[in-house]
C-alpha cells in the first residue's frame, strides 16, 4: 500500500536515520494532506503549504513519501485502514458461509466510521478524486473496488449453487456492497435525522448486524426469483401445448 512505509528520496545524499519524534512528524503530514487535499485537491494544494501547516521541514516528505504523490496515495490507503486484500482471501475460504462472509465484509467496511472527522475528510477526498479524477482514481477502482466485488459475487455465486456471475449477479453485488456505502454518503443526513444512530462504537457495530440481516434477505428474494423464472420455464412447455387448437 503507498506511504505505508517510509522510502528513500530521490537524491544522491546518503539517507539519514529518523528523528525520534519521526513518526509524530510523519502522522501530522499526512493528516495535514489528508485535510488539504479534501479541501482543496490535489493540484491546489503545495507540499510548502503541507510542510508549513503541518509544522515539518518539507523534505520531511520526501523522506517519509518519496514525494506528493506518495504522499497523496498514503491519504487514501492509511487513514481509513484495512486492506481489501485481506478481505478478498478471506472470501476465498471454502468453508464460509454467506452470512459469515456478509458480516465480516460488512464489520471491516464501517470500522472505519469509529474515526468520526478523519472519515468525513476521507470521503470528501474521495468525492474530490471522483470528480477531479488524477492517476490515483485507476488504482482505487482496481484495488479497493474491483477485487471485493469480485469475491463477493463469487461467494454468491457459490451459496445460490450459480458456475459463473451474470448480470443479476452484479446488480445484487452492487446493491449489497451499497448498503454499507450509503452510510458514508449519507452520514450527515443520518446525524441531523438520528444522530444516535452513528454517535458511539457500539451503535456502528448494531449497523454490521443489521446490514448483514437486509444483505441476506436480498439474497433470499434473488434466490427466490430465479426458483420462479426457472419453474416458469419448466412449465412453459405444457401451458403452449394446452392453448394448441
Amino acid at each position: 500500500m503507498p506511504g505505508m512505509n517510509a522510502r528513500d528520496p530521490i537524491t544522491a545524499t546518503p539517507r539519514r536515520a529518523p528523528r525520534a519524534d519521526g513518526a509524530e512528524a510523519r502522522h501530522r503530514l499526512l493528516h495535514t494532506a489528508l485535510r488539504l487535499f479534501a479541501q482543496k485537491g490535489f493540484a491546489k494544494t503545495s507540499t510548502r503549504e503541507i510542510a508549513r501547516e503541518a509544522g515539518v521541514n518539507i523534505s520531511a516528505i520526501s523522506y517519509y513519501f518519496s514525494d506528493k504523490n506518495g504522499l497523496y496515495g498514503a491519504c487514501f490507503t492509511e487513514p481509513m485502514g484495512g486492506d481489501s486484500d485481506d478481505l478478498v482471501a478471506l472470501f476465498h475460504t471454502p468453508d464460509l458461509t454467506l452470512e459469515e462472509a456478509l458480516r465480516t465484509c460488512f464489520t471491516s467496511v464501517i470500522e472505519p466510521l469509529k474515526q468520526g472527522e478523519i472519515v468525513r475528510q476521507c470521503i470528501q477526498l474521495h468525492m474530490r478524486e471522483m470528480l477531479e479524477p488524477t492517476s490515483q482514481w485507476a488504482k482505487e477502482i482496481e484495488r479497493d473496488i474491483k477485487g471485493p466485488h469480485r469475491a463477493i459475487a463469487e461467494v454468491l455465486c457459490r451459496h445460490l449453487k450459480l458456475e459463473r456471475a451474470d448480470d443479476d449477479i452484479h446488480r445484487l453485488t452492487f446493491a449489497i456492497t451499497g448498503l454499507s456505502m450509503q452510510l458514508y454518503v449519507n452520514q450527515d443526513f443520518i446525524e441531523a435525522v438520528r444522530p444516535s444512530l452513528l454517535r458511539t462504537p457500539r451503535s456502528i457495530d448494531t449497523w454490521a448486524a443489521r446490514l448483514t440481516v437486509y444483505a441476506m434477505a436480498l439474497v433470499q428474494a434473488e434466490a427466490a426469483r430465479r426458483e420462479a423464472l426457472a419453474d416458469d420455464e419448466k412449465t412453459a412447455p405444457a401451458r403452449a401445448a394446452r392453448k394448441k387448437p
